[in-house]
């Protein structure tokens, strides 16, 4: 079985640094056909590591002799080197990295530069009134998501559902629901919702409600998951029901951990909250995408400081509050 699972996981990076060499031959001779060549060196290189008992799949795949070795006298430590390398270039080249762009267009900051240290505090009332809405926006989110997130934590944590089909389906589909909801960015949920409840602080809001829920699910049922079973298996021995298990053994357990991850998680939410703002959500991201394009460089700076200001606020003290919830 190891050696299965190593030669899958050698194919498939010898097939993706195939396809990084074949990516930067084609910048100089263009290729009309690349695959069959591509897969006939992942073959020949999946082989050759094979053959050779080196390869980045056996050191996955936890071979202690092969791990012993020292990295830069294998193949697969030069390989794995190689690969990085190729990656950084293949990347540098897909993401059009230009530094004299970047050296030569500093003067087209000028605006902002100047906006950011010397702010307009005329419209600093109408701001805060912005920033006001973006905090309770972020704190309806995280709290209407917290029982959801809760409920959902207990059927997506491995060791409470039962090992039968029907405990499985539910794991499996919570679980899968979850890494759904939570890949899609706030950004998209909320231009669903703008779409389906109009623009404003509320399509923000249950965008931000949905994206916790999800994410909050993941970080609840993996606390529940390192949980100590001795607890459970002394209550279950007495005959208790699946809710009294759920009630006196794991939630004393837990609950320290999720008032931490709530916290943490409104902390996240405020900072989503400034960009939902720009595709509709409401809150002071609404402004600061408004004044930027009007040019009001001096608003804009005073909207960033504002912004500025609440996170580090927030997370000084959000960071003392999960020190001691971590601590009880």
């Amino acid at each position: 079985m190891k050696r299965t699972t190593s030669i899958i996981i050698d194919f498939i990076l010898s097939t993706y640094f195939a396809g990084s060499l074949i990516f930067l031959i084609n910048l100089i001779l263009v290729w009309s056909t690349f695959l069959i060549p591509g897969l006939i060196f992942a073959v020949a290189a999946t082989f050759f590591m094979q053959v050779f008992n080196d390869s980045i799949g056996l050191r996955i795949s936890e071979n202690k002799t092969l791990l012993k070795r020292k990295f830069f006298s294998t193949i697969s430590g030069w390989f794995i080197i190689i690969l990085l390398l190729s990656t950084m270039v293949v990347g540098w080249i897909i993401v059009e990295v230009n530094i004299s762009d970047f050296l030569l267009g500093i003067n087209n900051t000028r605006g902002i530069v100047s906006g950011l240290f010397s702010p307009n505090l005329k419209n600093l009332v109408p701001m805060l009134s912005a920033l006001a809405e973006t905090i309770y926006l972020a704190l309806l989110a995280t709290i209407l998501a917290i029982p959801f997130a809760f409920i959902f934590s207990f059927l997506a944590a491995r060791n409470l559902m039962p090992k039968s089909f029907l405990g499985n389906l539910i794991y499996i589909l919570i679980r899968t629901l979850a890494t759904f909801f939570r890949s899609v960015e706030a950004v998209i949920w909320a231009i669903i919702f703008c779409v389906w409840v109009g623009i404003g602080p509320f399509a923000g809001m249950l965008a931000l409600m949905i994206h916790s829920i999800a994410a909050l699910t993941k970080l609840y049922s993996e606390q529940i998951e390192n949980i100590d079973h001795g607890p459970v298996e002394a209550i279950k021995g007495t005959g208790a029901t699946t809710l009294q298990i759920w009630l006196y053994a794991v939630i004393p357990q837990i609950l320290s951990p999720y008032l931490a991850f709530t916290i943490y998680r409104w902390d996240i939410n405020v900072r989503m909250a400034t960009i939902v703002g720009f595709v509709g959500g409401g809150g002071i991201g609404l402004a600061l995408q408004q004044e930027q394009q009007l040019l009001r460089w001096h608003n804009v700076g005073l909207i960033i400081w504002l912004i500025a200001i609440v996170i580090w606020i927030m997370d000084m003290i959000s960071g003392k509050i999960r020190a001691r919830l971590m601590e009880m």
